[in-house]
C-alpha cells in the first residue's frame, strides 16, 4: 500500500526570506522542526519520520531555493527518527541517481541508529545475491529496514556546553601529538574498568591520564570517531573497517564506541559521553584532534551502496572527469568533489559543529590534497584552504593536512598554506633510511651504499626542520614530525620485520605498502637471540630520540613507547582484535623503554632551546639566528666536502641557546657499526658538557670538557647539555 505523503505547512509569516540552515533545526516553541536538505537535481525531496514499528510518516519538502529543499516538518521532534526519499531522474552515467525506494541518511544527522544491513536493498542500481548487477536499472525494493536512521537530538546539557577558558590551548611549539584509536588505546588496559575498555568514557580515564601525563603528551589524536561502516568487501571476508576511515555520518559520533550504557540510553547520551570525554582531557591538561575524512565516504564506487550523498546529488558531491565519469583519487572507490560550493560548506559546516559542540581542538585531515583539488588540480589558495584559514572557529583550531591523495599530482608536501601545519612524510622516510635500510646495507658490508643526497645530509636536513621542504615564512615548527603512524610497521616491527605479513587480512598479503623501509637486523619477525634483540632495541631507541630531539612537531603512535607489535601487519586497518589492540602487559624491556621515552620527552621541556630551535619570539622570520651547529668526529665544524662524504656516519649538532639564556643540548650521533671516540665541539662560552641520555646501556653521567673525547658505541644517539 502506498504511503500517504503530506506538503510541509506553509512558513510563518514574515519567515519567507530568511536563510534555511541545512540539517534539522528544532522549532524553540517544540512544535516540530524545520528542514533543510540539498537535492540540486532533484525533483522533490521526502522527510520519512519512522515509528519503532518501522510504519513512516512522510512530509514532502515543496519550497527549493537553489537547490536546498526545506520546509516544516511538525512531527520531527526530540527522539524522533528520520530519513530522506529523494524523486528525480535515473541516469547513473550523468550523475543522477535519485531512487524514492531508497531511504537516505541526512548528511547533517547528528545523531545515528542502526547499522548498513550487507542485503541487495541497500543498492540504489538492481543487484542479485551476490551484490553485482547492473547499474542502468534502478531497483525497487525499500532499503527502510536495512540502513541507519537520523535521530532528532536535544540540546546540550548546559554542564558539557563548551566553555572559551576550557581549553588547553597548548602552543605549537610545546606540542607533543599521540596518535590513537579509541577502542584500540584502552580495550586491554588492566587500569580501566572492563565496562568502560574501548569506549569515549575510557579516554579520560586516571590510569589513561597517569600514562599521557607520564610521558609528557599534551595533545590526543584519535582516529576517525565519526560515524563509520565497513565496506562490502570486507564483511564479505568476515572483517570490519577498525580504523574507521569509511564515513557514513559526518556529524555524529560512531555509536560502536560509547559504553553499553549509552548505547542503550540512545544517540543523545552517545553524544553526551563523547563531549564529557573530550571535557574531562580538558580538565587534564590534554587537547584533542579528531582525524577527518571529508576526502569520499563509505558509498565506495559507483557500484557501493546507496545510502545517503549518492541518493541525494551524486553529480555534485562526488568528483567527475572532463568526461562526466566518475574520478577516483583517494583510492577508496570515491572523492567528494571540492569544487562544488556545497561540498566545500559541508565539510566546513560539520568542523564549526565538532568544534562548537564538542570542543575539539583541532583536525588531522585525511587526504587533504583532495579538499584542495579546483578546476585545474590542487591549488594552495582554494575556497576551502582560504576558509579554514580566516574561517573565526576554524582558524583558532590546530590544522593538520595529511598532504598527498593518490590522484594525479597528488603529492604535496610543503605547499599548504598557514595556518595548516602538515604531516611531514619526507621526515619519516629520511630517518628511516638513515637508521634502518641504509645501516643495513653497511652491516651487510655493501660498500657506498647511500645514495647522493641522502645519508647524513637527510638525517641533518631531517632533524632541522626540513627547510627543504617548508619556506621559512611557515618556519620549522609547520613540520609534524613522525616514523610510525596508524598505517604501515608499529615502531617495533619496524625494526623487527623486512617484509609484510598481512595474510589476516584476506587479500594474499598484497595489500599495504611494500616499501616501509624496515630492518629486521638479521632475523625475521621473533627471536631469542639476545644481540639481534640489543639491535633491535637500540634501533627503537634511536629512532625515538631522533623524533623526539628534532625541530618540528613530534608525533607518537600509541604503543610505540613500549614496542607494541602487529606482528609485521602493516595494515591492520580490518583487525579489530589483539593485532591492533595495545597490550598493556609489558616485559622488562618495554618498561626500559618506556622510561627512555620520559625521560627523552623530559629533556625537550627541560630545554627550550629543542622546542623552539630557529624560532625567536617577536623577530621578524627572515632574523631566524643559525641556531644548530654541526660538527665533525674531531670537534671541528662541518666542511662541504664532510657533508658530502657518502660513507660518512658520524655527526654532532649543536641545538645552541647560548644567545638566548638558554642552555645548550649536543646531540651525537654515530649511524655506523663501529665504536668510536668523539671529541665534543670547543665554542665559546662553553667549557663541559654534562651527559643526558644515551641510547646505549652507558648511563655514565660523567661531565667532560669542551674539546676532550668521549666513546660513542655503534648505532648509537648520546645527548649531552651545558650545565
Amino acid at each position: 500500500m502506498p504511503v500517504p505523503i503530506r506538503p510541509a505547512p506553509p512558513a510563518p509569516p514574515g519567515t519567507g526570506s530568511r536563510s534555511h540552515p541545512l540539517g534539522v533545526t528544532l522549532r524553540a516553541d517544540g512544535h516540530g522542526a524545520d528542514v533543510a536538505v540539498f537535492a540540486g537535481h532533484a525533483d522533490a525531496v521526502d522527510v520519512c519520520v519512522v515509528a519503532t514499528d518501522g510504519s513512516e510518516t512522510r512530509t514532502r519538502l515543496t519550497d527549493v531555493d537553489h537547490g536546498v529543499w526545506h520546509g516544516h516538518v511538525p512531527d520531527l521532534v526530540v527522539g524522533a527518527r528520520y530519513g530522506l526519499r529523494v524523486h528525480g531522474r535515473w541516469d547513473p552515467e550523468r550523475g543522477l541517481r535519485h531512487n524514492p525506494a531508497k531511504l537516505l541518511l541526512d548528511p547533517y544527522a547528528r545523531g545515528i541508529e542502526g547499522e548498513v544491513a550487507l542485503a541487495p536493498e541497500v543498492f540504489g542500481h538492481t543487484v542479485d545475491e551476490t551484490l553485482r548487477g547492473d547499474l542502468a536499472v534502478a531497483d525497487p525494493r525499500d532499503s527502510g529496514p536495512h540502513v541507519p536512521l537520523g535521530v532528532v537530538l536535544p540540546g546540550l546539557p548546559q554542564e558539557l556546553r563548551v566553555r572559551a577558558d576550557e581549553r588547553p590551548r597548548v602552543p605549537w611549539a610545546e606540542t607533543v601529538v599521540y596518535e590513537a584509536h579509541v577502542r584500540g588505546l584502552t580495550q586491554r588496559h588492566p587500569g580501566v574498568p572492563e565496562e568502560l575498555r574501548g569506549t569515549y568514557a575510557a579516554l579520560a580515564h586516571p590510569a589513561v591520564l597517569e600514562h599521557l601525563h607520564s610521558i609528557g603528551v599534551t595533545t590526543l589524536e584519535l582516529l576517525p570517531v565519526h560515524a563509520s561502516t565497513s565496506e562490502v568487501a570486507l564483511r564479505r571476508r568476515g572483517l570490519s573497517n577498525y580504523w574507521g576511515y569509511n564515513t557514513l555520518a559526518f556529524n555524529a559520533p560512531h555509536p560502536a564506541y560509547a559504553t553499553a550504557a549509552a548505547r542503550a540510553a540512545g544517540p543523545a547520551a552517545v553524544r553526551d559521553e563523547f563531549r564529557r570525554a573530550v571535557q574531562d582531557l580538558h580538565a587534564a591538561g590534554v587537547e584533542v584532534l579528531l582525524d577527518v575524512v571529508y576526502n569520499h565516504s563509505c558509498e565506495e564506487g559507483p557500484d557501493g551502496p546507496h545510502l545517503s550523498l549518492r541518493g541525494l546529488d551524486d553529480a555534485t558531491y562526488y568528483l567527475r572527469d572532463a568526461g562526466g565519469r566518475p574520478f577516483d583519487v583517494t583510492g577508496c572507490g570515491n572523492s567528494l568533489d571540492f569544487t562544488e560550493r556545497r561540498v566545500v560548506q559541508f565539510a566546513l559546516d560539520s568542523l564549526r559543529y565538532w568544534v562548537d559542540e564538542f570542543g575539539v581542538d583541532g583536525f588531522r585531515f585525511d587526504l587533504m590534497t583532495t579538499l584542495a583539488r579546483g578546476r585545474d588540480g590542487f591549488s594552495p589558495d582554494h575556497p576551502f584552504l582560504v576558509a579554514l584559514g580566516t574561517d573565526p572557529v576554524l582558524a583558532a583550531t590546530k590544522l593538520v593536512a595529511e598532504p598527498w591523495d593518490v590522484g594525479p599530482f597528488g603529492w604535496r608536501t610543503g605547499q599548504f598554506p598557514a595556518p595548516l601545519h602538515e604531516w611531514n612524510d619526507r621526515y619519516r622516510d629520511g630517518v628511516r633510511r638513515f637508521w634502518l635500510t641504509d645501516a643495513r646495507e653497511i652491516a651487510l658490508g655493501h660498500s657506498a651504499p647511500v645514495a647522493a643526497g641522502r645519508g647524513l645530509r637527510e638525517l641533518a636536513t631531517r632533524f632541522a626542520g626540513s627547510a627543504d621542504t617548508f619556506d621559512v615564512q611557515r618556519g620549522r615548527l609547520t613540520s609534524v614530525n613522525f616514523v610510525t603512524a596508524h598505517d604501515g610497521f608499529t615502531l617495533a616491527d619496524l625494526v623487527a620485520h623486512d617484509r609484510k605479513h598481512n595474510e589476516a587480512n584476506g587479500e594474499g598479503n598484497r595489500d599495504g605498502s611494500d616499501s616501509d623501509t624496515s630492518w629486521n637486523h638479521g632475523v625475521e619477525g621473533a627471536t631469542d637471540d639476545a644481540d639481534v634483540l640489543d639491535l633491535r632495541r637500540r634501533g627503537i631507541r634511536n629512532l625515538l630520540a631522533t623524533l623526539v630531539l628534532s625541530s618540528g612537531v613530534p608525533m607518537l603512535t600509541a604503543g610505540d613507547e613500549f614496542g607494541r607489535s602487529q606482528g609485521g601487519n602493516n595494515n591492520a586497518y580490518c583487525q579489530d582484535n589483539e593485532v591492533s589492540w595495545i597490550d598493556w602487559d609489558l616485559q622488562d624491556w618495554q618498561t626500559e623503554l618506556l622510561d627512555d621515552v620520559r625521560e627523552l620527552l623530559a629533556l625537550r621541556r627541560r630545554y627550550p632551546v629543542l622546542r623552539e630551535a630557529g624560532v625567536r619570539r617577536g623577530s621578524p622570520v627572515r632574523d631566524q639566528r643559525q641556531d644548530l651547529l654541526w660538527f665533525a668526529e674531531d670537534g671541528r665544524p662541518m666542511t662541504v666536502e664532510d657533508w658530502h662524504q657518502a660513507d660518512r656516519r658520524i655527526l654532532q649538532v649543536l641545538v645552541d641557546g647560548r644567545d638566548r639564556g638558554h642552555d645548550s643540548v649536543l646531540v651525537v650521533v654515530n649511524g655506523g657499526p663501529r665504536q668510536l671516540d668523539v671529541t665534543l665541539p670547543t665554542v665559546e662560552g662553553v667549557t663541559t658538557f654534562a651527559p643526558r641520555w644515551s641510547s646505549t646501556p652507558d648511563r655514565r653521567r660523567r661531565v667532560t670538557g669542551a674539546g676532550q673525547a668521549v666513546r660513542v658505541a655503534p648505532w648509537s644517539v648520546r645527548v649531552f647539555a651545558t650545565p
